[in-house]
């Protein structure tokens, strides 16, 4: 990115976040990442705002504040959580919470972002979303929110097209070496081998596969791509997907 833009980052201290976060740095950003604690590589473009993202005013004033301290015209909502259960067992609690973390801060970090924006009639935002909305087993809650992502993030290309605002969603998954499918798939388990074997191009996903396409959606170069999904998920889209 030419411009050395300010980005703010949701979940930026561990796993696809992590590696996002990383990437931005090199290519010479200043990072803002959101999240339940500071990542664990500290560098002076990068400044780490702890905040519970379920915590509605907590965000939104996390969101504020940055605003004041590190306008920013490109936003990535990379955060997220699973609360895998089958059907019996979700909770109201667990909706309530989910919606909050994948839309309710997808909606109050861009009200922040987006006055600057509009002023620099540039801007852009990627909201990550799951190979889950496809249909997996014990998502109930998230695979909802995160499908709600798409027809939330759509309504906004068609609202923000005019002021030079994209809005794009990616959905990667399976992906190893992050936090959420470890809790889900432990390391160094046959399972990690089974699932595997049912993505179609051989492999589980990498933290730098899903970077990549934010990449892409962050750059100059994709102004007239807007409102569009893209699975990075090796396959699995097209297919079935089981983590048993």
């Amino acid at each position: 990115m030419a411009d050395a833009p300010v980005v703010w980052l949701t979940g930026g201290s561990s796993g696809i976040g992590a590696e996002i976060c990383s990437r931005l740095l090199d290519s010479g950003a200043t990072v803002v990442s959101f999240a339940r604690r500071a990542p664990q590589k500290a560098h002076q473009r990068l400044h780490a705002v702890e905040v519970d993202l379920t915590d509605t005013k907590a965000a939104a004033d996390a969101f504020a504040g940055a605003a004041s301290a590190w306008p920013s015209t490109r936003i990535i909502h990379n955060a997220g959580a699973i609360r895998e259960k089958p059907l019996e067992d979700v909770s109201a609690e667990d909706l309530e919470r989910l919606s909050q973390l994948h839309l309710g801060t997808a909606i109050a970090m861009v009200q922040a972002a987006l006055p600057d924006m509009k002023a620099r009639k540039h801007g852009r935002i990627v909201l990550m979303s799951t190979r889950a909305i496809v249909g997996l087993e014990k998502r109930t809650v998230y695979s909802a929110t995160k499908a709600g992502m798409i027809g939330m993030g759509r309504t906004w290309a068609l609202e923000l097209a005019q002021h030079g605002i994209t809005v794009n969603m990616v959905a990667p998954g399976p992906i190893e070496d992050t936090e959420m499918f470890h809790d889900v798939v432990p390391k160094g388990t046959e399972q990690i081998e089974r699932v595997a074997a049912r993505v179609p191009v051989g492999r589980l996903g990498r933290p730098g596969d899903v970077a990549r396409a934010v990449d892409f959606f962050l750059s100059d170069d994709a102004d007239f791509v807007t409102g569009q999904l893209l699975f990075v998920c090796g396959g699995t889209s097209v297919g079935s997907m089981s983590f048993t």
